[in-house]
């Protein structure tokens, strides 16, 4: 106590103990300073931007000080205070890293006060996913460590200034759907070739044996392994054997992923010429299960009768899964790779670095994941990369920070490969590539501490004393690797070395690595000296345009030196040119015969027949169209709905009616969902029938920025990716191809009708148990009023509709719809599945 006065006195009598003083002074704890974000105004100032309040309360019993604090946060560089006078002052670190520091303005907040502050942010807030996010506090004095802030609270908007989604639209979209018995629905999906039901249904139980050679030994043992989860025992997988079984017979002539299936009471053949089409042939025997049968184990199953011949519209059907973003646990890859099984789809690209995360380990390069895989607060990058994508300020407590070990990867690959699935990893180069130079940036500080300074510069990624100043589409201003440093280039080789050697370790086919090639800005290397060294020395780089085609020729002989081929987004095949005056991009004549093969994303714009003058051009196009194909994108216009929506919306239906070899036909609406006319489209090119040789199939990315759990990712995937894979794999709908537009969009209507109850009757409750059950989204009700009552609808029959009068949220207790509803006042839908999960509220009004 008495030393406790004498420091009290001391600091009142004497300057000479201020900073004694100040440490004996409480601080405020950050974990006390709640945080409330609420959109107040769209199109604020009648400009493309909006107007929030970003609200700091102080539930703390010290003052939060007037000075000597930041608080850091992920957001758009655009967001700002409004006014002169703010009590605070924003700055843009890198990214998407802001920092808000307090203003002379700002006198400090005391306990239990609050303090709202009025934001400016360019664009809309459409959603959730638009907000700002990562919130975390830091001390000056101590700036190192970065603190938790309590609780961060988002309230929806009371307005609806952006023009969300309503309810009698959703109704609207729903109306042409029919609900269609199951018992007449396709019960193998996706679509086969041809496909008969015979009514001479098979009785299968764990008695009954897999009878197959050793060339397809592997398939059945999987099959059999299956079967083993649905009776709790796995039937016999043997090379012979009489009386009824599961027949895996090899058959010479088909396709190389085709099969035939022929289900009678005596028992199941499926007929292949390869490993893969005998394993597609045996995802159609688990498709024939009931899903109810799922839900519990069972002595017997009732398989119905078919005649089966099938195989494949498209042999390169992908999924592309961003883990660099946000991570993903192996355990969540291999439920993917599961679901990727089950309906046919046979790519996995992997995107396993960007510029906020590098996630596979190189042994020989360890820096790549002891900093690169990490996200967390720093003021240097020194040891870990900067917190962005709402990561956070501790290292490994989020999805920002993870990595896949050696063993994991080939574990991985394995998997993959036992259930056909092709795993192609993208390096993301030139750009995009933050993590990795980061990670070397690390490797030459060490090195050069212990006096080795070649092998320090050996595997560097930018130059040094370059000074060229830029900023990335996504805000980076250090992320972009020099194409013309030498030690670039022995990187990328010991890279691509280490990840042939896991490859052949996982017994993994591998025919390209991919380089992405993507969003490189203006402004790189104009200041490097390596640059202009390398202009000087060879002729062919006059320019930094001319370093691209240098940058991917070099990459392209490492590839084709190792037997690969190269893949990349489609600026890999692309050149600049001058046309009429004005710059534009055309498929680069010089890498046409190189066998690129380019995921196309872009159909927005002037460049929406981008992907067919590539394919036309002779380059092997992969279409990924961002309109149709985007999964990352969100579902609907609505607050409650995730993802992003630079390039629209994609709904199920989306990838649904994608029309690959003329999607201009399908391409409905704009980015806003707003009518297209078809003269849009006028003077575009079309794909040639030469063309269409080299569209090589279907890929459907879901980008990682927005999601950051196992849940989102299977909502944001399920059940748009099941569109994908139906339109893969099925044949060309008549509705395609038909001339008549009345003719076509009654087939369409027909073709959606059955998909939608195939997935709602059969495939999304088989999804419920299926590898432990899938969080896939449950749609949003249509409702409206009409002739005075109210009615609802749902975008998948089979599932159910629950409504409250009551103001309540709808539970499983809730009142089923089973028609129109004679209500005053307003009324609550919700969607339901089988097992009691539901999708968001709808409310209408009733009159």
């Amino acid at each position: 106590m008495i030393q406790k006065f004498l420091v009290t006195l001391l600091c009142l009598l004497s300057v000479q103990v201020v900073s004694r003083c100040q440490s004996n002074v409480a601080k405020m704890n950050p974990n006390q300073l709640d945080l409330v974000w609420e959109v107040k105004q769209e199109k604020y100032q009648g400009k493309t931007q909006t107007l929030s309040t970003l609200t700091l309360k102080n539930t703390s019993q010290q003052t939060l000080p007037a000075t000597g604090w930041s608080l850091y946060f992920n957001a758009s560089p655009s967001l700002k205070p409004d006014g002169t006078n703010a009590p605070v002052k924003v700055e843009h670190i890198n990214g998407d890293l802001l920092r808000m520091v307090p203003a002379a303005s700002f006198k400090g907040l005391s306990p239990g006060s609050s303090l709202p502050i009025a934001i400016v942010t360019g664009g809309q807030m459409i959603n959730e996913s638009r907000v700002p996010d990562g919130f975390y506090f830091v001390w000056d004095e101590d700036n190192t460590k970065g603190l938790a802030v309590g609780d961060v609270t988002y309230l929806k908007p009371s307005r609806n200034d952006v023009g969300w989604i309503k309810a009698e639209e959703i109704y609207a979209q729903n109306s042409t759907i029919t609900d269609i018995p199951e018992a007449q629905l396709t019960k193998i999906f996706p679509s086969p070739a041809q496909y008969t039901e015979t009514g001479a249904a098979f009785t299968l139980t764990a008695d009954v044996p897999l009878v197959a050679d050793d060339r397809y030994s592997n398939v059945a043992n999987l099959l059999a392994a299956y079967l083993g989860t649905v009776f709790g025992r796995k039937p016999a997988v043997q090379a012979s054997g009489s009386g009824k079984a599961i027949r895996l017979q090899h058959k010479a002539g088909l396709g190389p992923e085709a099969y035939t299936l022929q289900v009678t009471s005596e028992g199941i053949l499926i007929s292949a010429s390869t490993p893969a089409g005998m394993f597609y042939g045996t995802q159609s025997v688990k498709s024939l299960i009931p899903p109810a049968a799922l839900a519990t184990t069972q002595k017997a199953l009732t398989i119905p009768g078919v005649e089966v011949q099938d195989a494949p519209r498209f042999g390169h059907r992908a999924f592309m899964m961003d883990v660099a973003r946000n991570f993903q646990k192996k355990e969540q890859v291999l439920k993917v790779l599961d679901l990727m099984a089950l309906y046919k789809l046979n790519v996995l690209h992997f995107h396993l670095n960007d510029d906020e995360g590098w996630r596979l380990e190189i042994p020989a390069l360890p820096e790549l994941t002891e900093l690169g895989s990490k996200r967390g607060h720093t003021l240097d990058d020194s040891q870990n990369l900067v917190s962005a994508l709402g990561s956070g300020p501790t290292v490994d407590a989020s999805s920002g920070s993870g990595y896949y070990s050696k063993a994991d990867f080939i574990e991985i690959l394995a998997y993959a490969t036992a259930r056909h699935i092709r795993v192609i990893p993208e390096i993301e180069t030139p750009g995009h590539a933050r993590a990795a130079i980061k990670a070397m940036d690390a490797r030459y500080t060490r090195l050069m501490a212990e006096g080795k300074k070649a092998e320090a510069t050996q595997y560097l990624l930018r130059d040094l004393n370059d000074k060229s100043v830029y900023r990335s589409v996504q805000n980076w201003n250090d992320n972009v690797i020099d194409v013309a440093l030498p030690s670039t280039y022995t990187f990328l080789e010991k890279v691509v070395d280490e990840m042939l050697a896991m490859y052949k370790e996982a017994g993994a086919p591998i025919q390209t690595v991919h380089f992405g090639g993507d969003e490189v800005p203006q402004g790189v290397w104009t200041k490097s000296p390596a640059v202009q060294q390398l202009m000087a020395s060879n002729p062919k780089v006059n320019n930094t345009d001319d370093l691209w085609y240098y940058y991917f020729g070099k990459v392209n002989d490492m590839l084709k030196a190792r037997k690969l081929y190269l893949s990349g987004w489609e600026e890999i095949g692309m050149r600049k040119v001058k046309q009429n005056g004005k710059t534009a991009y055309i498929a680069n004549p010089d890498f046409a015969n190189e066998n690129f093969h380019v995921d196309v994303w872009n159909n927005l714009g002037s460049n929406v027949d981008l992907a067919y003058r590539m394919a036309n051009a002779g380059y092997k196009v992969v279409l990924t169209n961002v309109t149709n194909l985007y999964l990352d994108l969100a579902y609907q216009k609505a607050y409650e709905e995730p993802g992003l929506n630079w390039g629209g919306y994609v709904d199920l239906d989306k990838p649904f009616y994608f029309i690959p070899f003329d999607y201009m036909k399908n391409m409905k609406v704009d980015t806003e969902n707003k009518p297209i006319s078809a003269s849009a489209f006028a003077g575009k090119e079309r794909l040639t029938e030469a063309g269409k040789k080299n569209i090589v199939g279907l890929q459907a990315p879901l980008w990682s920025e927005t999601v950051t759990t196992p849940e989102r990712l299977e909502y944001m995937l399920l059940p748009k990716l099941l569109g994908l894979a139906e339109r893969a794999w099925a044949p060309d709908p008549s509705w395609a191809t038909e001339t008549d537009a009345a003719k076509s969009e009654a087939a369409y209507a027909r073709d959606w009708s059955s998909f939608v109850n195939v997935l709602g009757k059969r495939e999304l409750p088989r999804l419920n148990y299926y590898g432990k059950g899938f969080q896939y989204r449950i749609p949003t009700a249509g409702a409206k009023t009409e002739n005075g009552k109210i009615v609802a609808n749902v975008q998948l029959p089979g599932l159910t509709i629950r409504y409250t009068t009551d103001g309540t949220e709808p539970t499983t207790q809730s009142k089923q719809y089973t028609g129109p509803i004679a209500a005053k006042g307003t009324v609550n839908f919700k969607v339901f599945d089988g097992t009691g999960r539901s999708g968001k509220v709808t409310t209408v009004g009733a009159n």
